[in-house]
């Protein structure tokens, strides 16, 4: 059996790592990896395979970037050449990203069966681009890996047959618990000069907080004020960065002696600094599960999340604006210590993979 597994962003390696991993220690599984290239940057890209040990891609599309749908018509061009060349038994997609919609979309034409791993996640908002792309993955998948329960009940309620619909748990956390040791060995946090659960770590890209001035202004004063509180350290995704240099805001951070701006981490590097911080501010889907099972504090500045668990039963709480005062009050209570605990997710326990390839290996269309 030939698996095409389709990556095209950061969060996409971390799944497709343990499957990959899984599928060869199968010894049933021919499986290949498809980059469409849509990160491109070397720090969001490249370090993120070395350090997940996957291979080479046997594919590398080399998309890009451009607007969402310069992106997906691009991968969805290119793609096409693959499949035609490989007529693989299954396409695998994962995560929500353009990537993933484009993929499926080609894959069914061609009349490929497409397993989506993460499928059913909804944050109910139609306006964010990753929301039509799980609609739209999950309404022709042949096979959909769900993370958590609500992912359940959304596909139960769109009407998708219970047979193709299967709980296996969270692959993003299979990979947490394999290289959190070897996380541990970058020693980020001493080699920064910080101390454990003496910094606040933060992680802001989405178009809605950082593409405005008023959006990052925002930010600026709220890490302004936290940083007369404790120590910020900041990791920029080059979004950010271009916009705080072109709003003026860059100098206001970088004059901060407590506010520690970085460039993008490696997957090491960033999970021992998440794992140690105090508090993570972020508006990131996957931050929101690796800080639940963590048990680390996270505030996400989102309206909604399509991962309510992390909020039901994790360590996760959103704030629907930028507000600096309502953000600081909420960190003085992380820093405080009177944060809520929270609980690992059913199924969140490292063994994902697995079971998709059990459901695979065993699945007839």
């Amino acid at each position: 059996m030939t698996i095409l597994s389709v990556v095209g962003a950061r969060p996409n390696f971390m799944k497709v790592a343990p499957l990959h991993r899984a599928f060869l220690a199968s010894g049933r599984v021919h499986s290949k990896i498809v980059h469409t290239g849509q990160h491109y940057d070397a720090r969001m890209s490249d370090v993120f395979f070395r350090q997940l040990e996957l291979p080479q891609p046997d594919y590398y599309l080399g998309v890009g970037g451009g607007s969402h749908t310069v992106q997906t018509a691009g991968i969805m061009l290119a793609f096409e050449k693959v499949l035609e060349q490989e007529r693989p038994d299954w396409v695998l997609v994962v995560g929500d990203v353009n990537s993933t919609v484009a993929a499926t979309m080609v894959a069914k034409k061609m009349d490929i069966p497409v397993a989506h791993v993460e499928a059913g996640l909804r944050s109910g908002d139609r306006r964010m681009p990753e929301e039509i792309n799980r609609l739209m993955t999950d309404a022709v998948s042949d096979l959909l890996f769900v993370t958590e329960p609500s992912g359940m009940e959304h596909l139960a309620r769109e009407g998708v047959p219970a047979h193709k619909v299967h709980f296996t748990g969270n692959c993003m956390i299979d990979s947490l618990v394999h290289y959190r040791p070897k996380a541990a060995e970058t020693r980020t946090v001493e080699q920064l000069g910080l101390l454990p659960q003496q910094y606040l770590l933060v992680t802001m890209h989405r178009p809605s907080n950082v593409d405005t001035a008023e959006g990052l202004t925002a930010i600026t004063e709220m890490l302004e004020g936290a940083a007369q509180r404790t120590t910020v350290v900041f990791p920029m995704h080059p979004r950010t960065r271009q916009n705080l240099e072109k709003f003026g805001l860059a100098k206001r951070l970088s004059a901060h002696a407590r506010i520690l701006l970085l460039e993008p981490q490696g997957y090491l590097e960033f999970l021992h600094l998440m794992e140690h911080a105090a508090l993570v501010l972020t508006d990131s889907g996957g931050i929101q599960e690796e800080t639940t099972y963590l048990q680390v504090p996270c505030l996400t500045f989102r309206d909604s999340t399509e991962r309510p668990v992390t909020v039901e039963l994790g360590t996760n709480v959103l704030l629907a604006d930028l507000d600096p005062k309502k953000a600081l009050a909420l960190l003085d209570e992380a820093l405080a210590g009177h944060w809520k605990k929270g609980e690992i997710p059913p199924m969140w326990d490292g063994r994902a993979a697995e079971r998709i390839l059990h459901v695979v290996m065993s699945y007839e269309l």
